[in-house]
C-alpha cells in the first residue's frame, strides 16, 4: 500500500486495521483497530491530522483531508461511503456518511446521524444525533436515522476486511 511520511508527519496504522494496497495514506493519519480503507481512497494528513477510530470503514474513492486549524476526526463504528469527501470536520461514533457526499470545515455529524448520498454539509453545520442530512446544501430531518443499522453496516466491513487481509492476493 502506498504509505508516505511527509517531513515529520508519519501515518500510524493499528496492526488489526486493513488498508487496501491501492489506497493512499500520507502524513499525520491515525487508523484504529479493525478499521478499513478501501481501493482508491486517499487519506492526506499533510496540513493537519486525520484520526479514524475503530471498526470504521473508509470506502472506495473516499477523500479524507485536514487543514492545520481543523483536524478531521472520524469516530468508532462509522461508515464513510464511496467517493465521499471529508475535510476539517468531526464525525462522531456510529455515523454514516453516504456515497458521494461532502462534509466541510468545522461541521459536526453527531452519533447515529446519517449524511445522505450526494449531500453537502456546509462549513460549521451541525447534524444532530439520529438525524438525516440530505440535499445540496444539506437540510436536516430529525430522528430519521438510527445507530443500529449503522453499527451493523460497520460490522460487515470489519468482517470483509478480515477476509481481505487473509485472502487478497495480486494476480
Amino acid at each position: 500500500m502506498p504509505l508516505y511520511a511527509l517531513g515529520n508527519r508519519t501515518p500510524t496504522i493499528h496492526p488489526d486495521a486493513f488498508v487496501h494496497p491501492d489506497a493512499v495514506v500520507i502524513g499525520d493519519v491515525h487508523i484504529g483497530a479493525d478499521s478499513s480503507v478501501w481501493p482508491s481512497a486517499v487519506l492526506r494528513g499533510d496540513y493537519g491530522t486525520i484520526i479514524v477510530g475503530e471498526r470504521t470503514s473508509i470506502q472506495d474513492g473516499a477523500i479524507i483531508h485536514a487543514v492545520d486549524a481543523f483536524p478531521t476526526v472520524i469516530g468508532d463504528d462509522c461508515v464513510v461511503g464511496h467517493l465521499a469527501h471529508l475535510e476539517g470536520c468531526v464525525i462522531e461514533d456510529r455515523a454514516l456518511i453516504g456515497s458521494g457526499s461532502i462534509v466541510l470545515h468545522q461541521a459536526t455529524v453527531h452519533s447515529g446521524a446519517t449524511v445522505g448520498a450526494g449531500a453537502v454539509v456546509r462549513n460549521r453545520m451541525d447534524v444532530p444525533a439520529n438525524a438525516l442530512a440530505v440535499g445540496v446544501p444539506a437540510v436536516i430531518k430529525l430522528d430519521s436515522s438510527g445507530e443500529d443499522s449503522i453499527v451493523e453496516n460497520a460490522a460487515s466491513y470489519v468482517a470483509n476486511a478480515r477476509w481481505y487481509k487473509k485472502e487478497l492476493r495480486a494476480l
